[in-house]
């Protein structure tokens, strides 16, 4: 059972990042695409709520980072219903491009802790190819998200 739910979390996990990237890619282009960014919404917050599922004894430091994609999961969806419009477009931006930083973010920790040979040279991860990896995973998405509220200020073209 444990095993069919862990399946399904990577999945919907997975789902997540991939139209998450696609939303970015929307920014960067201008293009503004509902039923991808309603999928990418949808399996964000799917992905936070069922991590919260797993039985754990205490709270982890996945907990937090899941805390905190609920939040600007938030105000992206109030973004989202105010139609992006004025402010609200720049808040989604924002948001958006945090919670899909989160969802990377976790990406890197469980790849780091699932593949043996990254795991050997950061079996802690707070060694220091560890603390790199996120530091550059970190910094392109500060770069990209300063990309893409400046392109994405414009009214986007639809394309449902």
């Amino acid at each position: 059972m444990l095993a069919s739910f862990t399946l399904m979390h990577v999945v919907i996990s997975l789902a997540g990042i991939v139209s998450g990237f696609a939303v970015i890619g929307g920014f960067m282009t201008r293009r503004r695409s509902d039923r991808v960014n309603a999928f990418f919404l949808i399996t964000t917050v799917a992905t936070s709520v069922t991590g919260f599922l797993f039985p754990v004894e205490r709270f982890l430091p996945s907990h937090a980072v899941g805390i905190l994609s609920l939040a600007v999961l938030t105000v992206a969806i109030v973004a989202w219903r105010h139609n992006l419009a004025g402010s609200w477009r720049t808040a989604y931006v924002i948001t958006a491009i945090a919670a899909q930083y989160f969802n990377v973010f976790v990406l890197v920790v469980q790849i780091f802790a699932k593949t043996p040979a990254l795991k050997a040279l950061a079996p802690t991860q707070s060694e220091q190819p560890f603390v790199i990896t996120q530091g550059i995973v970190f910094a392109l998405f500060l770069i990209v998200g300063v990309a893409a509220v400046r392109r994405f200020r414009a009214e986007p073209a639809l394309a449902t």
